[in-house]
């Protein structure tokens, strides 16, 4: 086992006696008491058995204000401890789980998530105005946690009589971001009507001081509309500005008081229902996530979160494929995707790290099986009707070959899952005092960080318990007024043994040392002319077998400030404590070491196609009409040089206008796959063609190349390759049909490949339908799954329509066996 810990809490602040491969800290290597060696390092120790105070009050208070929401959603997040093994021998054992969503045990919904690690140790999520009690609004409600699985209510930013008087009649704040700058939370809001707010705060749940609007309604520089802002802080120090929805993103610098927009406004990414920016860097790779498709429709929404990569914060952003995101297409780069197993719209993300270095995707998804309230009263007096419920979901984010994606692609989780690690096996926050760590750094509190560690001269504070292997440890630092350096012992065996970073104020750079018998290898990374020394920044280690990787952030929010990557010289440490050290006065807080998260790094496998079926194919040879087909509404289409011509028609297949025409034939019975060669030289909005499966005129899902207008475009037009169903809507009474807030797959070329692969989904009665495209008919993008109920079969279909004007050339129609979904 790697990054094996000595004698340490388990996630449930258990001690066990023994877990696999720790090393206990042998009596010999202790040196005499009283004594310091060459890094300042005393022996002497420090029991404290009394809790701090203020802990007992704030925690107090927060379990206070959780007594307020019930939760009624079906899933829950659980926990299930395995025992520690107990024997000599190297074992693995199963840690904690959890099952989405998350927010269940505390809210009914929590839509557009962002969430933070506090300086006192606790996780902090956000969420856009929802009724989380089922019934009436909350304005950014808040929750915490103590391991990103349990979550208490923890109040609003507003409430309905206390919230800035600038706001617009009627506005409902939506999509808040959290961040932490220069030593305060800086949470930035969209409002409903337009525009983007911010509010500060010394402390994670406030109370939050109004700084007014930072992007306008109207006339922002950014052709679109303005909310779903989140922002990020780059290597240099300067911060940045995302905001967009509908259809374009855009960015732009902010002052360095992270307060206003200063720079100019470049659009880097655009797309249809385009929004929900997240930026995070990564081997000086610049990723920004975002949302796409329908975002809040019920069983009907299609969100899905993609991605595209830059080598600077304003792009030119790319997708794995090589599509610009101001590519007038649909993208590829899906991160995640509905999968046909209960989760709708999964999307409007953020990322969050835990102690064992593995990323998170922090979203919402709307449970099919209850997707929508009742009617909902606003903290304006007015009411909302079919409002989405949207609870808060993690899962974990891989990173296979440069790219973000979730569960190596199987898409949102149900059912237990392994647990993020939110618990040190070696270290502490200091909220309970130092038990477990040796040295004469003091003990001292404030209301943000609850418990930390204050140092002063040249001294350090070490662990009692030593790491080993493969191993993240981290640390919050900060300078005092005459500070020099604050440092974090990765490994330390002793003054001439140890692996160090330093925050050092004298070189204005983070500075790693390794020390081995004498010799010092160094490294550092410059730190930004304008880095504040004094205010809180966590350090963060990463040891793999040689390789060690050291950053510095903010807010652990993928925004490193520098980052030195190090190959560790021969004889370096293996094992030994973890700790903090200085050379003048510093303090240290959340210091802590885990077992360094174990890599996914193949993705799951996609489906696979097996013997072509000549019954239910067509290569449209011949001429005339095609034959072996059912004709609805007398299609105009033509056999002729091998091909299927059609000419798309000003006739539509939504909901009480069904005058389009449809080819149809009959399909297999089980699991099957279709596909067809389409080139389409659409120009003008909403001309369409593609595949369609259909029960009905009424009930049906359908994948095509499709002309859609770009928002706020100036008559561009986007060429999507756009995947939809309709069908009824859940819980109404009579049932109403609804066609889809539509789902994108990845990018339409002139001549494009189509697939769509069914699953009759026999436990809940539902058509499972994955669709999946190409632009070269050998590499294909498989993309999400839209599920129907089902009242009967379907038919294998073609279409080609909406607006007059072009034609669509059907080269073929092939329907396979599947071997594997």
């Amino acid at each position: 086992m790697s990054g094996i810990l000595t004698k340490a809490s388990d996630q449930h602040g258990h001690l066990p006696d023994k877990l696999p491969g720790i090393l206990p800290h042998p009596p010999e290597a202790a040196e005499a008491p009283g004594t310091r060696d060459s890094d300042g390092v005393s022996t002497e120790k420090f029991h404290l058995s009394t809790v701090l105070a203020v802990r007992q009050l704030v925690i107090g208070a927060l379990l206070l204000a959780s007594s307020v929401v019930p939760a009624t959603l079906p899933a829950q997040a659980s926990t299930a401890q395995a025992s520690t093994a107990q024997s000599s021998t190297v074992q693995a054992a199963s840690g904690p789980t959890y099952a989405n969503p998350v927010s269940g045990g505390a809210v009914q919904t929590f839509p557009d998530p962002t969430m933070i690690r506090g300086k006192d140790g606790l996780w902090y999520a956000y969420g856009t105005t929802n009724p989380i009690d089922g019934k009436n609004e909350h304005i950014l409600p808040m929750l915490t946690s103590p391991d990103m699985v349990h979550w208490t209510y923890a109040g609003d930013v507003y409430t309905g009589d206390d919230h800035p008087s600038w706001w617009p009649n009627g506005t409902r704040p939506w999509a808040p971001d959290i961040r932490y700058v220069d030593g305060t939370y800086h949470l930035t809001y969209a409002l409903s009507t337009g525009g983007v707010g911010l509010a500060t705060s010394p402390h994670p749940t406030g109370p939050w001081t109004d700084h007014g609007m930072i992007v306008r309604a109207g006339g922002s520089g950014c052709p679109t509309g303005n909310i779903d802002q989140a922002m990020y802080t780059d290597v240099n120090g300067d911060n940045y500005l995302y905001w967009g929805s509908y259809d374009t993103i855009c960015g732009a610098k902010m002052n360095a008081e992270a307060t206003e927009v200063t720079g100019p406004v470049t659009q880097i990414a655009r797309g249809r229902r385009m929004e929900g920016g997240f930026v995070v860097r990564r081997d000086d790779k610049y990723y920004l996530f975002f949302s796409d498709a329908g975002c809040c429709d019920g069983a009907f929404s299609g969100y899905t979160v993609k991605v595209g990569r830059s080598d600077g914060p304003l792009g030119p952003f790319t997708t794995p494929t090589g599509v610009d995101l101001m590519d007038l297409t649909s993208k590829d780069g899906i991160v995640l995707a509905a999968n046909g197993n209960g989760w709708a719209g999964p999307g409007h993300n953020a990322v969050q790290t835990d102690l064992s270095g593995q990323d998170w995707l922090v979203y919402h998804a709307i449970p099919s099986s209850a997707p929508e309230f009742g009617p909902v009263t606003t903290t304006w007096g007015t009411t909302i009707g079919n409002l989405s419920r949207r609870p808060l979901m993690i899962d974990r984010l891989d990173w296979i070959d440069g790219w973000p994606v979730v569960r190596a692609g199987a898409g949102p989780s149900t059912g237990e899952q392994p647990a993020p690690v939110t618990t040190w096996t070696v270290g502490g926050t200091f909220n309970e005092g130092k038990d477990g760590w040796t040295g004469p750094w003091k003990l001292a509190s404030d209301p943000d960080s609850l418990g930390y560690l204050s140092g002063k001269g040249v001294t350090s504070e070490l662990s009692d318990d030593r790491v080993q292997g493969d191993v993240r440890v981290e640390a919050d630092l900060r300078l005092g007024a005459d500070g020099d350096a604050a440092g974090l012992f990765v490994t330390r065996e002793n003054g001439a043994r140890n692996i160090t970073a330093w925050l050092d104020r004298e070189q204005g750079a983070l500075v790693v040392t390794a020390k081995v018998n004498g010799k010092t290898t160094t490294a550092s990374s410059p730190l930004p002319a304008s880095f504040d020394y004094g205010s809180w920044h966590n350090v963060a280690a990463e040891r793999r077998g040689n390789a060690l990787v050291v950053s510095v952030s903010a807010d652990r929010l993928g925004d490193p400030l520098a980052t030195v990557s190090m190959t560790l010289p021969d004889g370096a440490p293996t094992s030994g404590a973890i700790g903090v050290t200085t050379r003048g006065a510093a303090d240290a807080d959340n210091v802590g070491a885990a077992p360094l998260y174990q890599p996914v790094t193949e993705r799951v496998p996609d489906p696979v196609l097996g013997t072509r079926l000549p019954a239910y194919s067509d290569e449209f040879d011949g001429t005339g009409s095609p034959t072996g087909w059912t004709k609805v509404r007398n299609p105009s289409a033509t056999l002729s040089n091998g091909s299927l011509v059609w000419p798309t028609q000003n006739a539509e297949l939504y909901l009480g206008n069904n005058s389009a025409s449809i080819l149809l034939r009959d399909a297999p019975q089980g699991d099957f796959a279709v596909e067809t060669k389409l080139t389409f030289n659409g120009t003008k909005g909403n001309q369409q063609a593609g595949l369609l499966l259909y029960e009905n005129d009424d009930r049906w899902l359908k994948l095509t190349h499709s002309i859609l207008p770009l928002n706020q475009g100036n008559g561009a037009v986007l060429h999507q390759t756009e995947f939809g169903k309709e069908g009824p809507r859940p819980g109404t009474t009579p049932p109403t049909a609804v066609a889809n807030a539509p789902m994108f797959g990845g990018p339409a070329a002139e001549t494009t490949w189509l697939r769509l692969l069914y699953h009759y989904d026999q436990e809940n009665g539902e058509h499972d339908v994955r669709m999946a495209s190409s632009t070269d008919g050998t590499h294909w993008i498989w993309g999400g799954t839209w599920s129907l109920p089902r009242t009967g079969p379907v038919k294998i279909g073609l279409v080609s329509m909406n607006t007059a004007g072009a034609t669509a050339t059907f080269d073929y129609l092939r329907t396979y066996e599947v071997t594997s979904r």
